[in-house]
């Protein structure tokens, strides 16, 4: 987290911000809906691509806002499985965006030793499209630093259908338990942690078809900030939100237990 330190001016916001925040409980992975392009272009009577290429800053800001904290993993949902609904135009002008983000962000990637991946069904893609991908992969996978996973031709539904299909056909050439963790070690984000936080941006109150197995016990956070809007300010202050969570999948946190079956009969009112 130090290395955040080193771009923030003590007079800046982000300074109070960041020294606010509890280096011994950052989130290890975060997961992003990057939603409000359209929206944001639409105030504004600009095409949508208008949207789309402004919101590529907040994605560098975000990355490199993630990889100083010292994060293990961010994922961001950069293009769905029904996105391919939108008009031609607007989804090629996404792929030509994309391959200019990866090559003008590429040197950065490598510098600050962030670890580069594609999840999604990759194979799908206008063949430039996954070659840029696979070559940004290659590139920086020897990398140790944050690991970055753009979400891209992605839905949650799809995820566990390939990871079940995995599943027998694996289950075809020798015995397998099928239990949770053999489901898990088959989806696209395998190895790495689930999500401690999904962010959502835009204010829409859905996940999406995004980790739809991997956010089971995420804790979420919604902004009513529009994608291209969003800041290392936003980012800060989400965390700053998850910090003040107890979380406690399922159990009892930190409550104290109740003593015996009598105990529990002692509160329960009767007739």
């Amino acid at each position: 987290m130090k290395a955040l330190f080193d771009v923030l001016a003590p007079e800046e916001p982000d300074f109070a911000l960041a020294s606010a925040i509890d280096p011994d409980r950052l989130p290890a992975h975060i997961a992003i809906i990057m939603d409000g392009n359209g929206r944001w272009a639409k105030r504004r009577n600009l095409p949508r691509v208008a949207g789309h290429k402004a919101g590529i800053d907040p994605v560098r800001i975000t990355v490199e806002t993630c990889a100083r904290l010292g994060l293990r993993a961010l994922t961001l949902y950069a293009f769905s499985v029904e996105n391919w609904k939108r008009p031609r135009g607007e989804v090629d002008m996404l792929w030509r965006l994309l391959r200019l983000y990866l090559r003008a962000e590429l040197p950065d990637m490598s510098r600050n030793d962030i670890r580069f991946n594609a999840i999604g069904r990759i194979e799908a893609l206008p063949d430039f499209v996954r070659g840029e991908l696979e070559e940004t992969v290659r590139a920086t996978a020897a990398n140790r630093g944050l690991e970055l996973n753009l979400a891209i031709n992605y839905g949650g539904r799809a995820e566990l259908v390939d990871a079940v299909k995995a599943l027998i056909e694996d289950s075809r050439r020798r015995d397998i338990v099928i239990d949770e963790e053999a489901i898990a070690s088959r989806l696209y984000t395998a190895g790495t942690p689930d999500p401690d936080l999904l962010i959502r941006t835009s204010g829409e109150m859905r996940v999406s078809n995004f980790l739809l197995w991997q956010i089971a016990y995420s804790e979420l956070y919604v902004t009513d900030t529009l994608w291209p809007d969003f800041s290392r300010t936003d980012l800060l202050r989400a965390i700053l939100d998850y910090q003040k969570r107890h979380r406690r999948f399922g159990g009892w946190g930190d409550a104290a237990p109740i003593e015996s079956d009598v105990a529990l009969l002692e509160v329960i009112p009767t007739r």
